[in-house]
């Protein structure tokens, strides 16, 4: 994917990860990131819900239950299907 932001994340120990971030959306008041550690497109993904602001700056939890995954899920994989089809609509 081009342009992918990158965004760092620190966990309550203060361990931080750079992530990849593949999409945004937001579903019923609440933003959710769909990121993965790498830019490759086989790179296992996760999910991350925001929580809203903390000290100055966003705050998000991975997203565990299943239900909230496979819904979230599903919408980020319509919008990264959209985004490819663009894609291929501009290249012919």
């Amino acid at each position: 994917m081009d342009n992918m932001e990158k965004l760092i994340f620190t966990d309550d120990n203060g361990e931080q990860a750079e992530l990849y971030v593949w999409e945004e959306t937001r579903v019923a008041g609440v933003n959710y990131l769909l990121v993965s550690e790498e830019p490759d497109e086989d790179a296992p993904v996760f999910i991350f819900r925001e929580l809203g602001e903390k000290d100055g700056e966003l705050s998000y939890e991975p997203v565990e239950d299943d239900h909230e995954l496979e819904y979230i899920g599903k919408i980020f994989e319509e919008l990264l299907n959209e985004e490819e089809e663009e894609k291929q609509d501009i290249k012919q």
